[in-house]
């Protein structure tokens, strides 16, 4: 990759923080600086359609509520930062993604409209359960905490990983107390920040210099720390890593840390879940599902079959 499209690639990042953040003017309009910045770092991402040609299923739309399918539509929240999970095109406004993908999918499959609108991911599961959105995504991992106010509709399984600029002497991270000394950047509200907080202790118990844990709130400004320096190494999804390795020039994937299911999150309670778990387990029948994780590059997190609000994985 070429340091134009390099640079190009972080800009891109960076107008997608800034729209989440709720600063994102110049982004809306394609001919400012941000907005052509964002159109020049699009590069490769896939453009494939691979959500059209679903079709409604009955049997999985009669699983949902009567004033549901009355209404005909959702109100979706969606966490957005960088691929593949969820991110901005390069117009500043359309959204794009796996998460967007199977959402979109799952949808059609139920005779639904979604109604999406971008929110930061620490504030997504609370609206949950204040009745804000109906539905929430984002990459969401299913822990037993999680379990505690939210249901999931599981569709893939990913986890966390690390990773480190080129130049770092960091290599496998089995053991957070490999991070001692370092500066660990990630995202907040998110199962990346938890884990950390909760193994503070490992350095102490080796004797050595504690890491330093800077959470920022969106995995754009995560990546951004890393390339300034402010970051040792970065801890968010494994296939975002993977993604992220594959396309920023001086960036390396160090390996996977813990492998999680991800799923669609409900109100707990919600009477939706059985309806998106026919409509995730008809997309695998029909090969749409397969489809999706092969744009984006992630077949490995393919899952048997969708589950309702399973056990978190040991």
């Amino acid at each position: 990759m070429s340091r134009a499209r390099h640079t190009a690639v972080f800009a891109l990042i960076t107008v997608a923080a800034l729209a989440l953040a709720g600063c994102a003017d110049p982004a809306e309009e394609p001919g400012t600086a941000a907005g052509k910045a964002a159109a020049d770092g699009r590069g490769g991402t896939p453009a494939t359609d691979v959500v059209s040609s679903v079709r409604q299923d009955e049997a999985a739309a009669k699983l949902l509520p009567a004033d549901v399918r009355s209404a005909g539509a959702l109100r979706v929240a969606t966490g957005l930062g960088s691929p593949p999970g969820g991110f901005y095109e390069k117009d500043g406004r359309t959204v794009a993604g796996a998460d967007i993908d199977f959402s979109d999918a799952a949808a059609k499959v139920l005779g639904l409209e979604l109604k999406r609108e971008a929110a930061s991911f620490e504030a997504i599961l609370p609206a949950l359960g204040s009745g804000r959105y109906d539905l929430g995504t984002g990459n969401f991992g299913v822990t037993e905490e999680r379990l505690k106010t939210v249901d999931f509709v599981t569709y893939i399984n990913d986890g966390q990983g690390f990773a480190v600029r080129d130049d770092s002497r960091l290599t496998k991270v089995t053991d957070l107390a490999r991070l001692c000394g370092l500066t660990v950047g990630t995202t907040a509200g998110t199962t990346f920040e938890v884990t950390l907080e909760e193994n503070r202790d490992r350095c102490a118990e080796e004797g050595e210099k504690p890491y330093e844990v800077k959470t920022y709130a969106d995995q754009a400004a995560v990546w951004l720390s890393l390339r300034q320096g402010r970051s040792d190494v970065v801890m968010s999804t494994i296939n975002g890593l993977r993604y992220a390795a594959g396309q920023q020039e001086g960036l390396r994937f160090l390996n996977e840390f813990k492998r999680l299911d991800v799923g669609f999150a409900f109100k707990k309670g919600s009477p939706l879940t059985p309806a998106f778990q026919a409509a995730v387990n008809r997309l695998k029948e029909d090969g749409t599902y397969d489809r999706i994780l092969k744009k984006w590059g992630t077949t490995e997190s393919a899952i048997e079959t969708s589950r309702i609000s399973p056990p978190e994985l040991k």
